[in-house]
């Protein structure tokens, strides 16, 4: 569930400082990247126990999983440029340590407002930490076959961390506590600033400034925005509550454009949409994210509340999904080469699409096997295929200078997109309420119609792929979409769950 950021391909970096410790610090990134992967699956699998402890409202559950991703969405950009001002090193061991502290503070929460807090400020802490990961890794090793493998490393890191990640989240739920899962990154976040302290060395310093207006504009837009959605749910749209939050949203945001449109450096450059493959694979992306949010955050609820799953064995049942998505990512090369990257992007959605509306049909007698398992496992198929050829669609023919940027916003897309996409599916299933049925018939009557709004949303999103990335056109010829592009900065939640 989360792409990194971009990083400036140009960065230099000084030697460490005491000596050379690539493996040390090989070994830093990829458990600092786990850390972020395991944690949003953990919470996925711990979600019912979380609601029960807490006394969260199904609306208000949504913001566990909706204030970390708007915080780490938002602010991805803005990490990504604090890296190349401030020192890579720097912002890690800063993105670290707000992690970990807020970890603490939502192990330690006693109310909804306390836990959502905390998973905001460690939003901010992932949105620091992921682009200094991915770009310590980049400059630590030398372009070229040491590199690749380095990567490859680190792209395993995303499918394993995530299956991990809903098994873990389901065993520490069960045997011990939700809890258990924030607890643990402490001591592992402090031996990682150990670690960072003694064998990373500082990158050097960019000259520039950070367009820290932007960054703010932005991400009060579409944390008002939301807001104003999920409110819909409770109050109602003729609310004030609702519709005001909404429309400064929708201010906050065209603000935000004007401004990029003037600023001398800004986080978003505005040339990055004169392309329509580009423009198109950013609006599939969002809506692409915004569909597939619903299987994990709504499913687990089902599994639990409706066929009676314990949360290790829910943590299990998501695993057709997971394994097959890794498996399914690996064949994106050799599928590309043969067929090119635009037909194996369509018939990932495609699939992704047909897996969605299977899931849609589920109901109170539904059998694992037959109705959750084998649908799930053509979803994560669809998901494996889509999300890289998504990726280069979304960077191609951009100019050197903006290679950072393209690569922050298809992070940022990703990330927004299963925010806006789980507000929307936060009013469906309450609209979807049927007070006269069972409690386990109307929660599955309620996941069943949010999944088939997915399925909806995943069809949007192959429409946009159709009308705007698949045709061939001379952008794309040019920018060499046909074939695999080798682009390090963007290896990121291809397999993990958004």
């Amino acid at each position: 569930m989360h792409k990194v950021q971009g990083m400036n391909p140009q960065i230099h970096t000084t030697a460490p400082a005491h000596g050379d410790h690539r493996h040390a610090v090989l070994a830093l990134v990829l458990v600092s990247y786990l850390m972020i992967v395991l944690d949003i699956s953990i919470v996925i699998t711990g979600l019912p126990r979380i609601r029960d402890s807490l006394g969260f409202s199904p609306a208000a559950l949504s913001w566990v999983h909706t204030a970390y991703t708007l915080a780490f969405g938002g602010l991805l950009m803005a990490g990504a440029r604090a890296g190349d001002l401030f020192g890579r090193r720097r912002m890690l061991m800063l993105g670290m340590s707000l992690f970990m502290l807020a970890s603490l503070a939502i192990g330690l929460a006693v109310s909804p407002a306390m836990l959502i807090a905390a998973r905001a400020v460690q939003g901010v802490g992932s949105a620091i930490l992921a682009p200094a990961t991915l770009a310590l890794l980049s400059v630590t090793f030398a372009e070229g076959e040491e590199r690749n493998r380095a990567l490859g490393w680190y792209g395993a890191t995303a499918g394993v961390g995530a299956s991990i990640g809903m098994v873990l989240g389901g065993v520490l739920a069960d045997l011990l506590s939700w809890r258990a899962g924030f607890f643990i990154n402490v001591p592992i976040g402090l031996l990682l600033l150990w670690g960072t302290w003694r064998f990373v060395g500082e990158t050097r310093r960019q000259a520039g400034g950070l367009d820290l207006a932007g960054a703010i504009l932005s991400t009060l837009g579409m944390v008002s925005l939301v807001y104003g959605l999920v409110e819909s749910a409770e109050s109602g749209w003729q609310s004030a509550l609702s519709t005001s939050p909404i429309a400064l949203g929708i201010g906050l945001l065209a603000t935000f454009f004007r401004h990029e449109a003037r600023v001398t450096q800004p986080l978003l450059p505005l040339r990055l949409f004169d392309s329509r493959v580009r423009s198109g694979a950013y609006v599939a992306r969002l809506l692409f994210l915004a569909g597939v949010i619903g299987f994990w955050f709504y499913l687990t609820q089902y599994l639990q509340g409706v066929l009676g799953m314990r949360p290790l064995q829910a943590g299990m049942a998501f695993l057709p999904a997971t394994v097959v998505q890794l498996l399914a990512a690996l064949t994106v090369s050799p599928l590309s080469r043969r067929w090119g990257h635009e037909r194996v992007l369509a018939a990932g959605i495609a699939l992704a699409v047909i897996g969605m509306a299977w899931l849609a049909q589920i109901g109170p007698q539904t059998q694992y096997l037959a109705g959750v398992a084998l649908p799930m496992a053509v979803l994560g198929v669809g998901q494996g295929l889509a999300l890289s050829p998504l990726t280069i669609a979304g960077v191609s023919g951009v100019a050197p200078q903006d290679a950072g940027a393209a690569s922050g916003l298809v992070n940022a897309s990703h990330q927004l997109g299963g925010s806006i996409g789980l507000a929307l599916l936060v009013v469906v299933y309450a609209a979807s309420a049927r007070p006269s049925d069972s409690s386990t018939a109307d929660l599955a009557h309620r996941v069943a119609t949010c999944l088939g709004v997915s399925a909806g949303l995943l069809g949007i999103a192959l429409v946009v792929v159709l009308a705007c990335v698949v045709p061939p056109t001379a952008t794309t010829r040019r920018a060499g979409t046909d074939r695999p592009l080798k682009l390090p900065e963007l290896e990121r939640d291809e397999h993990a769950p958004p």
